[in-house]
């Protein structure tokens, strides 16, 4: 699911092209609307939100009793502090916040899962979608690009 904006059209169609098998593109205030439609009422298992702020609440409400939101992403800021009771009376939600640091802790465990998605890129299991090319000595505006939003894929400084 996806936040509109510029972008929003790219987004779609890049998720529906990577095989995506459920996708909403909305804005946070008519997600929940959305995705009840989509499901006819029941709802999604997981909600992936890698937009924070606006769209947490919107996440949750999109979710199916005991489904699960990954919230890793703060494009509009880090979500507000959740109340435990209210994962309850949402359907006994579960909710993680993962982050890179947790999951390379020490230096063996970043080469391991470093190794592991290198071998995934070679096996063709990941497919990198880089969006723009930038020269490093145009690295401020890759910089201001990113900033405005609206860059599909990922941006890769060259040397």
């Amino acid at each position: 699911m996806c936040d509109s904006g510029p972008s929003r059209v790219e987004r779609t169609r890049t998720a529906f092209c990577t095989g995506s098998p459920g996708f909403s593109c909305s804005a946070a205030a008519t997600l929940t609307d959305a995705v009840v439609d989509i499901t006819q009422g029941k709802k999604v298992d997981v909600v992936y939100d890698p937009i924070g702020r606006v769209s947490f609440e919107a996440s949750l409400n999109c979710l199916r009793p005991r489904g699960l939101l990954v919230s890793f992403g703060m494009a509009s800021g880090a979500p507000a502090p959740v109340e435990i009771s209210t994962l309850n009376a949402k359907g006994s939600l579960f909710l993680t916040r993962p982050s890179l640091a947790a999951h390379t802790a020490t230096p063996e465990e970043y080469q391991q899962r470093a190794k592991d998605v290198l071998q995934a890129i070679d096996a063709g299991i990941i497919q990198p979608n880089v969006g723009r090319r930038y020269p490093l000595a145009d690295a401020a505006r890759a910089h201001a690009d990113l900033y405005r939003g609206g860059l599909p894929g990922a941006v890769v400084l060259v040397p």
